[in-house]
């Protein structure tokens, strides 16, 4: 464990906006650090920076455990999902295409792509795509089918400068422990004109505000909480100019639906459990979008 300065401008200053809910000595169960975790409500000390107003988790753990965590965590259950993730992705790609259409040559990198389903989609439009994921496992199943997933991080991966027309960060950049180093690791493999794509919580939607420290997404395995502020304030820092800040929802299987919600609130949960299967709709796959997970678009400036 250990306490950090603020990531986006260094200040030591912060106040708490919702104290620890773990044992004092962490949580050992790697469970916590799978993608379909259901630990929702379970965090380490949540503070905002006075100076700037970025929302992280101070203290928590330290880099290289964090990596070691993610190298070693294995997740099935996201494999069963694949439909969900399917049609999430595919929406995904829509807007980005407009910005960047993909094209003779052009690459893509997927950052945290875990099992490569976005990686397989964009190879399917055309992109020259590939994926970088710390964990074994994922990385091992997207490989098997034939993906170009290198296992690590971006900067251990050995990809050179300019090599990417796009980068895409689906749901990581709130996992990493220096958000600014990830970003300057995206600018250094982007072309000038590359798209940069990061897509992450909003705390300050309309839906997390309401929720207060019952806000699902307050959880061990995050560990940065921006805002759409404080996200442009994070790529506009590094040198991206901010194209568009947008709200994106996802797609979720109705019977998986149902465990997220029975791990917030249990008895409602199993009974939308027990309802979708008898309604045999459990496999049904929704769009789901509460305005607190957005995307935001930006382009490296030319040099």
């Amino acid at each position: 464990m250990e306490y950090v300065s603020c990531n986006l401008c260094g200040s030591t200053t912060s106040r708490v906006l919702y104290p620890s809910t773990l044992h004092p000595e962490g949580n050992p169960d790697l469970s916590a650090f799978r993608c379909t975790s259901s630990g929702y409500g379970r965090h380490h000390t949540i503070v905002q920076c006075t100076r700037c107003g970025l929302i992280y988790a101070n203290p928590r753990w330290n880099e290289e455990e964090l990596l070691t965590r993610y190298e070693a965590v294995e997740d099935p259950l996201y494999v069963e999902e694949r439909e969900g993730r399917v049609l999430t992705f595919r929406r995904h790609l829509r807007p980005l295409e407009r910005l960047m259409p993909p094209g003779e040559g052009r690459r893509l990198l997927d950052v945290g792509c875990h099992v490569g389903i976005f990686v397989e989609i964009a190879s399917e439009h055309g992109w020259d795509a590939w994926g970088v994921e710390p964990s074994h496992w994922a990385a091992v199943e997207a490989r098997r089918r034939g993906l170009q997933v290198v296992e690590g991080t971006m900067a251990s991966a050995g990809f050179a400068d300019g090599f990417f027309d796009v980068i895409t960060m689906w749901d990581v950049i709130e996992h990493v422990a220096d958000p600014m180093a990830e970003v300057r690791e995206a600018y250094r493999l982007l072309k000038p004109g590359g798209l940069l794509v990061i897509h992450t919580m909003d705390i300050e939607s309309p839906f997390a505000r309401l929720m207060g420290a019952r806000w699902p997404w307050l959880m061990e395995m995050h560990i940065t909480y921006f805002s759409r502020r404080t996200l442009r304030m994070l790529v506009e820092k590094v040198g991206f100019q901010v194209v568009e800040i947008r709200p994106q929802g996802r797609y979720l299987r109705l019977g998986y639906l149902a465990t997220r919600v029975e791990a917030f609130v249990p008895w409602l949960g199993r009974g939308l459990g027990r309802l979708f299967a008898w309604l045999r709709v459990d496999g049904k796959a929704v769009p789901i979008n509460l305005g607190d997970l957005v995307t935001l678009f930006a382009v490296k400036r030319e040099a």
